[in-house]
């Protein structure tokens, strides 16, 4: 069994195209007055093609269509696209299909057409549920057609979820206390809880360094928000299985999980990263960020990579902490071992004694007073 298995195969299509771009958004997403799909169909499939012949007998356990706004596409487009996929590759029996979508007016008419197509699972940009909120974020829906998006989806999709963001300019604790409520009882299964991030590059960062984002929490009101959020989510019986994410025990995304669970994915699109392990060797590949680039790209050379990197064996190992770190159940010390002999020992056991980890039938976990602490914990723990 290659390391890869323990996490599974996935496959990870990026759409960069959206209506506006969010203030705080530092995702590879770009405005567009027109698309051509024809052009992104015969793109997409080509890769398709091309990854398929290096990953043949791989079995699928999730596709993710992210973005960008993926629910800008054309559902026959997407059709076409799983269509092919299953052409190439074996699909498993309960295979995830997730659509990452915005509840427009526009996206939400497009829901049936997408489960037709094939998609299961739809992910909803909620992030506020406050009308004053959302156009401080840069949304163009509003909290009503929030609402709206959601109980359709639910009512067309076998699973469903949606993001939330806290700690924005000028909340106070009671505030996001029954903002959460609201969306807890809107939720049925799973949930996307992220604290505001200022990303240098984005119009937050812009304004934050020159001064000009004001009523931002500080660490203690945030850590305030952070723990009432595991309580009140916890509570309702959507435990956080991963620093950010919250759902019913069944319900938890399994994409998500291949790249926390440390396994293979074929990103395909621009700015798309891959992890696929090849004739036993573990290959980081990366793409163009430039939609016309990277369109270009696979039309005239037949292939939309940038770069492809061997990983050692060090590398793996700490990707692999990296990501593993951010569930609940941790990462395996004996699968660390197997990648590199053992290189995180004396960093583990400080950690320990300062109650930020601790080691629980062969595996390393963060305790729920570190979970806060994840970024310093695991740049601590790096090589």
């Amino acid at each position: 069994m290659e390391d890869w298995q323990n996490g599974g195969f996935g496959i990870y299509f990026h759409w960069p195209f959206c209506q506006s771009k969010c203030p705080y958004c530092d995702f590879n997403s770009h405005v567009s007055g027109s698309v051509d799909q024809d052009a992104w169909r015969d793109a997409y499939l080509s890769e398709i093609d091309r990854v398929a012949a290096e990953t043949s007998g791989r079995l699928v356990q999730s596709i993710y269509f992210g973005g960008g706004t993926p629910s800008l596409m054309a559902p026959s487009l997407v059709a076409k696209i799983l269509d092919r996929v299953r052409l190439r590759w074996s699909l498993t029996n309960d295979v995830e299909i997730t659509l990452e979508a915005n509840p427009s007016s526009v996206e939400i008419a497009k829901f049936r057409d997408f489960r037709s197509a094939g998609v299961n699972r739809v992910s909803l940009g909620v992030q506020s549920l406050r009308d004053d909120d959302l156009r401080m974020l840069g949304r163009m829906h509003s909290v009503s057609e929030a609402k709206t998006a959601i109980d359709v989806a639910q009512s067309v999709f076998e699973r469903t979820s949606f993001d939330l963001i806290y700690a924005r300019q000028n909340q106070d604790l009671m505030a996001w206390e029954a903002e959460l409520a609201e969306g807890i009882a809107l939720a049925n299964g799973h949930l996307s809880l992220y604290q505001l991030t200022i990303e240098q590059g984005t119009a937050f960062g812009d304004r934050y360094n020159a001064g000009k984002l004001r009523g931002l929490p500080d660490d203690d009101l945030g850590a305030d928000m952070y723990f009432l959020t595991q309580d009140m989510a916890a509570a309702a019986g959507l435990p956080a299985y991963e620093v950010s994410n919250h759902a019913k025990p069944g319900l938890e995304s399994r994409h998500n999980q291949i790249y926390w669970r440390y396994g293979d994915y074929a990103g395909i699109g621009p700015g798309a990263h891959s992890r696929l392990t090849i004739n036993t060797q573990k290959r980081a590949i990366d793409t163009p960020l430039g939609p016309t680039q990277w369109l270009d790209q696979v039309a005239q050379v037949g292939h939309g990579e940038k770069t492809r990197l061997t990983l050692s064996a060090t590398e793996q190992a700490t990707e692999y902490l990296m990501m593993g770190l951010r569930i609940n159940d941790g990462v395996s010390l004996a699968r660390i071992k197997s990648l590199h002999d053992d290189i995180f020992s004396h960093k583990i056991k400080n950690l320990q004694s300062d109650g930020l980890l601790e080691v629980n039938n062969s595996r390393l976990i963060v305790t729920d007073s570190g979970r806060p602490l994840i970024n310093a914990i695991v740049k601590e723990l790096l090589p």
